[in-house]
């Protein structure tokens, strides 16, 4: 029995990590509560199978339409959207006899679903509630007489709705929180399992290049849980300041999981001259190896203590806060701090050392954070490095919520802003899809202009609505012969059919954020459903909509190249220059902290970066598809991301650095910093000036010396040896970060058509060179 229990809860973990904060699964039963509801109300009321497929589907969009985090504005949101819906539903139906009229109609409620976005949140829901409905009484062919019927069915959807999300499944926004935050934990345990799994695994069966694949899957989805963690404090946290307390925790727990990881890998690589702390310092120039230890033999001892402490590592993270109280717990935890002091670190090479060092990182990261989550307070088990490092953390928790209010940034106006353009793009779409539509099939014209719709949500260029339209109409094609299968299936049954359409909206509001291929097929399988419930079934139909969805892509591809465009490579410049620019102020801002100046707010500056990528990565994806043409473009954009990516690590890991700035013993601030790091800067601005086409065409990077050889000399002096001022005035970890990231700006020189002083592109590590700009 407990063996079984133990499993249940290990799959449990891994489904909650799958899943963090179980908000697609909230949301998938969220739908299907609602729509559960409604069905039994119409039901036993006698409705005809006509309103409950409209009753179904007003349930559905008054439940996904809304995403507010907080309950009031839920609460808000749904009262709005009845006297909304109940509007579009009358609007539709009266205008069902005006064929011409109701088509302008339905244009300009589009325009004007759209446009609302700019309101935030709020305008986006009701906007998808007004245009949804108009659609249901489309898809329904619903007439004057059955008006007061359906406002009746719409009222009891928008009362089912509000029931199931306010009373049975209450999420609120701390409950969702703790999840994510569960989720988090569970996730950090995973990626500590990867590494004792690369420690244990023989020495001839660790593929190098497969372990750093598998260590950085399991970071890149400890990162997606980070960010949803930081976009749920921003938007739903009751006390800003603890939010944001609670975020810095977050991202000095992930910058320490990717630091050992990285470090890990160099300590198993000992033979890999470019994986040492040591290599850039002052004594080891660029292409020397340091003194190897004394043996493997040494080596090998030091990672099975290092396997060790790892799963003592992770054992405190996996343990809640009844089960970490006692003296064991204070033991484990008191000797992992003590590696940052180096404390019982074993004799080995200086690689391994610096795992260890890392682990003692790692532990003082999870400590701060349960700190902030957990109360952890002091304990009389404390040893004094427990006890500075929690003395530590309070100063800077002191520090970050005696800052000021972060500015709002200046919002584009006009026809410059997305909402307004995407506006006049999905009327223009519309417009075309209703008129090819129309000749195609007068009575099922829709699914074209729902397809349109659909297409130009969450795209911001021409080349995202071409990935998203095709697929979309891969799912429709394989929904379409699934569709077929299950309404065979079903024949006459009505509630197999309804059963079946709503395990069907399960599927796609648990799968979309995964995919939208998946989706769309699960949405095509409930119209195979849905039209057999109405008695309108028959394989023409299905084969129908895959020539609508064609048609609807198509259109939205013509608005989207015609009407204020947004072409991928424009759109690719504007976000690799947010990129670059916010890459350039956390570096900047993390030096100058560093060299002595006052302390700013840091982490909120890295944390812009990540989204800032995150944006890139998603401009990318026409670029970086498998099925992309151009492969020169796809080899040279996948080069770029894994560039930035790795500046990204280096630059939070230095913001995390600076910010234990001035209240760390074991960090001092060192102004030749700042002339050191000079260098970075430029380069970083030419690549800006160079993306936005007003630089100077002759304009090159900035290269060698070395960084750590400009910090040696910036004051004029020769300074001592690597062992003398350099370590007492900075730590290793400094010079490393700087190096890596000198290394890195230089390496995107070529892909993103420049040279450097030497004349030459620069490539950065053993990645393959990129023959040409992403954008070229």
């Amino acid at each position: 029995m407990g063996r079984l229990r133990q499993a249940g809860a290990d799959l449990w973990d891994r489904f909650i990590a799958s899943d963090p904060g179980l908000i697609r699964l909230l949301s998938a039963l969220n739908t299907v509560g609602a729509i559960i509801v409604t069905l039994g109300v119409l039901a036993a009321l006698g409705t005809s199978v006509t309103l409950l497929v409209a009753g179904a589907l007003a349930a559905m969009v008054s439940s996904f339409a809304i995403s507010e985090p907080r309950l009031r504005d839920q609460a808000v949101t749904l009262a709005l959207g009845l006297p909304t819906a109940l509007a579009s539903v009358s609007l539709a139906t009266i205008l069902t006899p005006y064929r011409i009229t109701a088509d302008l109609v339905f244009i300009a409620l589009i325009f004007a679903a759209v446009y609302v976005r700019r309101f935030g949140e709020r305008g986006t829901s009701l906007g998808v509630i007004a245009f949804q409905l108009f659609f249901v009484v489309q898809f329904l062919r619903a007439g004057t007489a059955l008006l007061p019927k359906l406002c009746e069915v719409v009222v009891i959807a928008f009362c089912s709705s509000g029931f199931v999300r306010f009373g049975v499944l209450r999420a609120t926004p701390d409950r969702v929180l703790g999840q994510l935050q569960r989720a988090f934990r569970v996730r950090l345990a995973r990626v500590l399992d990867a590494y004792i799994d690369v420690l244990e695994a023989e020495p001839e069966s660790v593929p190098t290049d497969r372990a750093a694949a598998e260590l950085h899957r399991h970071l890149t989805r400890l990162h997606r849980c980070a960010l949803m963690i930081q976009n749920r404090l921003e938007s739903g946290a009751h006390d800003p300041k603890v939010a944001d307390l609670v975020q810095r925790r977050v991202a000095e727990a992930e910058i320490a999981a990717e630091r050992l990881g990285i470090l890990l890998l160099r300590a198993l690589r000992q033979d890999d001259a470019d994986y040492t702390l040591t290599l850039h310092l002052p004594g080891h120039p660029p292409g020397t190896k340091p003194v190897p230890g004394p043996g493997e033999g040494r080596d090998a001892a030091a990672l099975r203590k290092l396997a060790a402490e790892l799963r003592a590592l992770r054992l405190l993270i996996s343990r809640t806060p009844q089960e970490s109280a006692g003296t064991g717990n204070a033991f484990v935890r008191n000797r992992l701090l003590g590696y940052r002091d180096d404390e019982r670190i074993p004799d080995a090479s200086p690689a391994v050392q610096d795992a260890f060092r890392a682990v003692g990182e790692f532990a003082r990261a999870m400590l701060g954070l349960r700190m902030v989550l957990e109360e952890d307070g002091v304990s009389a088990d404390d040893s004094p490095e427990t006890v500075r490092s929690r003395e530590e953390l309070e100063a800077e928790d002191a520090l970050a919520t005696a800052g000021e209010d972060r500015e709002e940034p200046e919002h584009r106006t006009g026809l410059s802003r997305p909402s307004t353009r995407a506006a006049f793009q999905v009327a223009t779409g519309s417009a075309l899809a209703i008129l090819g539509g129309e000749l195609l099939s007068p009575q099922r014209w829709y699914w074209a202009v729902l397809t349109c719709w659909v297409v130009f949500i969450n795209t911001s260029s021409t080349g995202e609505i071409l990935i998203k339209g095709y697929r979309r109409l891969i799912g429709t094609v394989v929904g379409v012969v699934a569709g077929l299968g299950l309404a065979s299936l079903v024949g006459g049954d009505t509630w197999l059919a309804f059963a079946l359409v709503i395990i069907c909206v399960f599927g796609m509001f648990f799968t979309a954020p995964l995919s939208y291929t998946l989706m769309s097929f699960f949405v095509t399988m409930m119209l195979g459903l849905l039209y057999t419930l109405l008695h309108t079934f028959s394989p023409a139909v299905l084969v129908l909509r895959i020539e609508e969805t064609a048609l609807g892509v198509t259109c939205g591809l013509i608005a989207a190249v015609l009407v204020l465009p947004v072409h991928t490579q424009d759109r690719t410049d504007a976000q690799l220059r947010e990129v670059l620019q916010q890459l350039r102020e956390v570096i900047a801002q993390a030096v100058a902290q560093l060299s002595g100046a006052p302390a700013g707010d840091l982490l909120d500056k890295a944390r812009d970066l990540d989204i800032a990528l995150d944006g890139l990565n998603r401009t990318l994806k026409p670029l970086t598809h498998p099925n992309s043409p151009l492969r020169t473009r796809r080899r040279n954009a996948r080069y770029i991301l894994g560039l930035l990516e790795t500046c990204a690590y280096h630059a939070r890991s230095l913001a995390a650095t600076a910010e234990q700035i001035p209240d760390s013993l074991r960090i001092g601030a060192d102004p030749r910093l700042a002339e050191a790091a000079r260098r970075i800067d430029h380069n970083l601005q030419t690549l800006i000036r160079h993306l936005a086409g007003n630089g100077d065409k002759h304009a090159r990077l900035e290269s060698e010396p070395s960084i750590a050889s400009l910090l040696k000399s910036a004051d004029g002096a020769d300074r001592e040896s690597p062992d003398g001022d350099v370590h007492s005035t900075v730590t290793l970890r400094v010079l490393r970060h700087l190096q890596r990231l000198d290394e890195l700006i230089l390496g995107l020189a070529r892909p993103l058509g420049l040279t450097t002083s030497d004349g030459e592109p620069q490539e950065s590590g053993r990645r393959p060179k990129p023959p040409e700009r992403i954008s070229a």
